[in-house]
């Protein structure tokens, strides 16, 4: 039976919990560059199945091998910040202003990437033990992964959104090298995790 203060209560704690993380920065990056709609549809359909993951396997996830989960979630990081860089080399000097989507930047690829990054980066997350153990807790695992799963839509949104209207406000070319930094001292970061466990 589905409770709504149950599923309430999760969302303020993931919510809360996840709002700092790395995905708001992806939401942020991604939506930089691609369209918001095809952004936000990856990122979506990654966080359903995480939730979905961490309602059926519970504490489960906490076995996982943290050390070489990390090191794949630094060599996605470094990917990302190397494409990134080379998009901001390959921008026009005069920029209009407008968001141009790299070419082959179709729904798929776009939705795709954004699937693929949060699926990888958020595996193991704090977030995802953190809703098997509120589905331990309630057992009430239905309220407990809708509770998750909007709070994780809701703070992806504000990140593919920010992204947008920071564009309006500072040229494309310095938001991707400044993302491009950020994402590399997050791939030093997850490798110094992979390293000293």
């Amino acid at each position: 039976m589905f409770s709504l203060s149950t599923a309430a209560v999760v969302f303020g704690v993931v919510f809360l919990a996840e709002l700092p993380d790395k995905t708001a920065l992806a939401g942020l990056v991604l939506g930089t560059r691609f369209r918001a709609s095809h952004v936000f549809a990856g990122m979506a359909a990654a966080f359903a199945i995480h939730v979905a993951l961490a309602v059926a396997a519970g504490s489960v996830l906490t076995l996982l091998p943290q050390r070489p989960l990390q090191a794949v979630v630094g060599v996605l990081f470094l990917a990302g910040a190397l494409l990134l860089l080379r998009e901001a080399n390959k921008e026009a000097d005069e920029d209009d202003g407008n968001v141009r989507a790299p070419e082959g930047a179709t729904f798929w690829r776009v939705a795709g990437s954004g699937f693929v990054l949060i699926l990888v980066a958020e595996f193991g997350d704090l977030t995802q033990i953190m809703t098997a153990n509120l589905a331990a807790r309630y057992d009430d695992p239905l309220s407990v992964a809708v509770g998750a799963v909007l709070a994780l839509w809701a703070v992806a949104g504000i990140g593919v959104l920010g992204g947008r209207a920071l564009m309006k406000r500072v040229p494309l070319k310095l938001i991707s090298r400044v993302a491009a930094c950020v994402m590399v001292a997050l791939a030093c970061f997850s490798f110094y995790e992979a390293i000293a466990g």
